[in-house]
């Protein structure tokens, strides 16, 4: 692994090893597009949504009250509820380094007005939650299986760390909260303290990340001490099992990921932060081969993962219901930070494909186009048509079987936010020969090297409507491009047209390199096959096998009952995807009439944005 020694770009992981360097939102701009979109209305709406919904449930008021000394009285919100508080700040930090918003616009100013209710409630050793630790509540780490404090100051580390990276100059006081919060958590939790973990993992990635982000040492190791008591069933059992909690096996000695999925992405994404730092390889590989057996065994086709509604967890192998898919969208969020940690430390393409994969399939499923409604569960077969929600009500977790306003668990909204917020971050490297792209969309990449050349690129595309992805060389220098090949895209082709010639050669799946002293006006273009295909599952997963999926380049395609004219439960593959503009449409036999017609399928990520259907992704061939 080649060690890093640059400045920390803004970004929410800075290893300071790997095989690729991140590239941060000083680096790279998204500047339109199909994420483009998705970031404008982040920006405009959703956060102004959440921190409305965070303030009307009491969730952020709970702070006032912990300030004045009243709780419990009028507490409101789960145990956790602080954490989402802290999502949102980390959401907003990205925004506005995202935007550069200048210290008096608005978006600045409710940062630092949220920050000054928090950091009013710390107490004088560092403590912070609303939830434990006064007269009339439970004492503090009283509940480690079910009190979330650790993993609400984990998120609250994160927080620290956006800004940081982002205001390093800021004087709001979010930063020094956190470190109070982190040397606190160290001297209660570290090898002379409580010999114990938390029922949620997060605090490892956060305490990871502040000590990268801040220098501090103790705070990785403390991290390191999490990761390792994992797996020794020190908390208690419950009726799902001490997996539930990543608590039966230790960390480096499980196969695959399991247990409640987010906190399974969660721990694995610390574990690899340790294991980076500490340059350990043994549990980099440990991990590694955890991740190809989940993808491979226990992610659905949309890249979601969580089989199970009950404890919101992966199922075995191969057991991957339609119908019963859970595929939470903050385990969508969490495969992602996996994902990337593995793929800067390995530079293997495979991690980039499942990035993309779930954020088309997850994270851009979750919201509404308004941006002011969200799924919190993913179902790949909605078997009965769903009820608008109240838009002003507040609904149970994965009852609502259209997207809702805000949920009485509402972690998904600001982890959608978030991670649209720092999406630039995770378009691009670099290392000591050049930039990679791994996502495309259209957007401006500058970044200099170690050695001194400066990196200017300009990336158009219309993807993934289309499959060309066009990058003009902005700036006269000598360097290799490496552009990701999706797994699915065969034929694709790469074209570079420079010192007045034009060469094309195939593109194989995987990466293709581009290497030559480039001259500003030189463009390199990358041609993707997005023809619709038709996918078949491995036959071991029983719940689907007989039945295919459409999908065209990284979109999943669905069938909705609007389309199909009838329930899409009796609806049977009669030929193949025919496309025309763009749009896929599928001969289709309606079982219940034996009439043949063909149906538009939609992208995944637009199901039930016209309304109640049933809908399915899967659909049997006979």
């Amino acid at each position: 692994m080649t060690m890093f020694d640059t400045t920390a770009p803004a970004a929410p992981v800075v290893p300071t090893r790997g095989r690729l360097r991140p590239l941060g939102l000083d680096d790279v701009r998204i500047t339109g597009g199909f994420w483009g979109e998705r970031q404008a209305v982040n920006g405009t709406a959703t956060l102004d949504h959440i921190e409305s919904r965070l303030e009307s449930e009491g969730w952020l008021p709970n702070f006032d009250l912990a300030a004045a000394g009243t709780l419990p009285e009028g507490r409101r919100g789960r145990e956790f509820a602080d954490s989402e508080i802290y999502k949102y700040l980390e959401a907003l930090a990205w925004e506005i380094g995202r935007t550069d918003a200048a210290t008096d616009a608005p978006l600045e100013q409710r940062f630092r007005a949220v920050v000054s209710r928090v950091a009013a409630a710390q107490e004088t050793d560092g403590y912070l939650n609303t939830q434990f630790g006064r007269p009339g509540q439970g004492e503090r780490w009283s509940d480690l299986e079910w009190g979330h404090e650790l993993y609400c100051l984990g998120h609250l580390f994160q927080a620290a760390v956006a800004r940081h990276r982002t205001r390093q100059d800021a004087d709001d006081g979010l930063v020094a909260v956190a470190r109070r919060a982190a040397e606190l958590v160290c001297g209660e939790f570290g090898a002379d303290g409580r010999d114990a973990i938390c029922g949620h993992a997060e605090v490892e990635v956060g305490l990871a990340e502040l000590g990268r982000a801040l220098g501090e040492q103790r705070f990785i190791d403390q991290a390191a001490l999490f990761v390792e008591r994992h797996g020794r069933g020190s908390l208690a059992e419950i009726e799902w099992g001490q997996e539930y909690f990543q608590d039966d096996v230790p960390v480096r000695a499980a196969e695959a990921l399991r247990g409640h999925a987010v906190r399974a992405n969660y721990l694995a994404s610390g574990a690899t932060d340790v294991a980076i730092e500490r340059s350990d390889d043994g549990l980099l590989d440990a991990l590694r081969g955890q991740w190809d057996r989940t993808v491979e065994r226990r992610t659905y086709v949309t890249g979601g993962q969580g089989s199970h509604h009950q404890d919101e967890a992966f199922g075995a192998d191969w057991e991957l219901p339609s119908d019963r898919a859970y595929s939470e969208t903050c385990a969508g969020v969490g495969s992602i930070m996996f994902s990337w940690r593995l793929l800067l430390a390995t530079g293997d393409a495979r991690h980039a494909d499942l990035i993309e994969r779930t954020l088309f399939n997850v994270v851009a499923t979750s919201p509404a186009p308004d941006g002011r409604a969200f799924y919190y569960a993913n179902t790949l077969h909605q078997r009965v048509p769903g009820a608008p929600a109240d838009p002003e009500g507040t609904s149970k977790r994965a009852s609502s079987s259209l997207r809702a306003p805000w949920f009485e668990v509402s972690c998904c909204p600001p982890n959608v936010a978030r991670t649209f917020a720092s999406l630039a971050a995770y378009v691009a490297t670099a290392d000591d020969e050049g930039v990679q792209l791994h996502q495309y969309a259209p957007a401006s990449v500058r970044t200099t090297l170690p050695d001194g050349r400066v990196i200017a690129l300009d990336i158009e595309t219309g993807y993934p409507a289309d499959g060309g992805i066009r990058v003009t060389i902005a700036d006269d220098a000598e360097f290799t491009l490496t552009l990701r090949v999706p797994a699915w895209a065969a034929g694709a082709t790469v074209r570079v047209d420079a010192d007045g010639e034009s060469a094309q050669h195939p593109a194989a799946p995987g990466v293709v390199e581009v290497r030559r002293a480039f001259r500003t006006g030189d463009v390199v273009e990358l041609t993707l096959p997005l023809a619709a295909r038709v996918t078949s599952p491995d036959p071991r997963v029983d719940a689907v096998r007989g039945s295919v999926v459409v999908e065209r380049g990284p979109e999943v395609l669905a069938l909705e009952s609007l389309d199909f004219g009838a329930d899409v439960v009796d609806a049977v593959v009669a030929g193949e995807p025919v496309e025309s503009g763009g749009r896929v449409r599928m001969p289709l036999r309606n079982r219940a009439s034996g009439e043949v017609a063909e149906a538009l399928l939609v992208p995944y990520h637009d199901w039930a944005q016209r309304g109640p259907s049933t809908m399915r992704v899967w659909i049997p061939t006979a």
